[in-house]
């Protein structure tokens, strides 16, 4: 009997590696390879033609010198500043408000979903034509209410705040669903008991159910932060290259893009890509450190 069940259980580990094996491939093929290619090509001065030739620590020396890639820095640890904290504040209050039992809930939160399943493209075409400032509706508004509104995409002053805007109103939609999860997993018992001690509705978010919630917080800055540290494709679909508005909103990734695939310097894109890899990675190494000091754990108080 129990060499049956050895053989049984052997058979169904099998079945499972089988399963997973395309996906083992998969993530062989186009990340861990992909990964250790793109290191190997930065020692190098690879074009998209011609012989490939090593030439050490160039790529990054030349990259450090680079007042464009700082820029890039600085505009990138913006969209991160400012994006984060207010997709997390506003897709909590809105997962709050959300939570309630109210009349045609279901409509409320298929809209607030409804930007996350829109095409990129759709979303960068419909905010470039908004954010215009001849004839989009936005200046149209503000000139409603005799404002001259600023040119939105083009000055390099207000193009980082309008890529700001729509990616705040993009990411919301996913925030708000991984948060109701979370709600939705506390037990009403505790704010049973914490009515019966009379708390008000303040009383019981920041006593129950931020501490409860902040796991699912944690999870969402640390995704968040990694998702605005790569940011690209609204930048690309809104700003021509061209426009002076983007030296105010290039990303790192759209450096990378820009040199690697635009004036072919892939070598020197492959470091700057590496540049990205380690400061996402040390960010999130603190991140990782600091959720000891406020994030709630079930076995008592905050995670230690």
């Amino acid at each position: 009997m129990r060499q049956y069940r050895s053989r049984r259980a052997k058979k169904e580990a099998m079945e499972a590696y089988l399963f997973l094996l395309p996906f083992l491939v998969g993530v062989s093929i186009f990340n861990v390879y992909a990964f250790v290619q793109n290191i190997i090509i930065s020692f190098t001065n690879k074009k998209s033609l011609g012989q490939a030739k090593f030439v050490g620590l160039s790529n990054y020396v030349k990259l450090l010198a680079d007042a464009k890639f700082y820029q890039a820095i600085q505009n990138t640890l913006l969209y991160v500043v400012i994006c984060v904290p207010a997709v997390i504040i506003l897709s909590l209050i809105i997962a709050v408000a959300l939570n309630q039992k109210i009349k045609g809930m279901g409509i409320y939160r298929t809209l607030i979903y409804l930007p996350v399943i829109t095409l990129p493209t759709a979303v960068g075409m419909l905010w470039k034509w908004l954010f215009n400032n001849q004839f989009g509706l936005i200046n149209e508004m503000l000139a409603g209410i005799g404002i001259t509104g600023p040119a939105w995409l083009s000055d390099p002053k207000w193009s980082l705040l309008a890529v700001c805007i729509v990616l705040i109103w993009s990411s919301i939609g996913t925030a708000v669903i991984i948060f109701l999860s979370g709600l939705q997993g506390i037990s009403t018992s505790y704010y049973e008991a914490a009515e019966i001690d009379g708390a008000n509705a303040w009383q019981k978010f920041r006593s129950i159910t931020f501490p409860l919630l902040s796991p699912t917080t944690f999870m969402l800055v640390v995704t968040e932060i990694i998702g605005f540290f790569q940011v690209f494709d609204l930048i690309f679909l809104m700003i021509s290259s061209t426009s002076s508005g983007m030296k105010g909103a290039r990303s790192i990734v759209m450096l990378f893009y820009e040199e690697a695939f635009t004036k072919f310097n892939k070598g020197y894109g492959a470091a700057m890509a590496n540049m990205l890899f380690l400061i996402i990675l040390v960010i999130t190494i603190v991140q990782m450190k600091l959720q000891k000091k406020w994030v709630y754990s079930e076995n008592g108080g905050d995670d230690k």
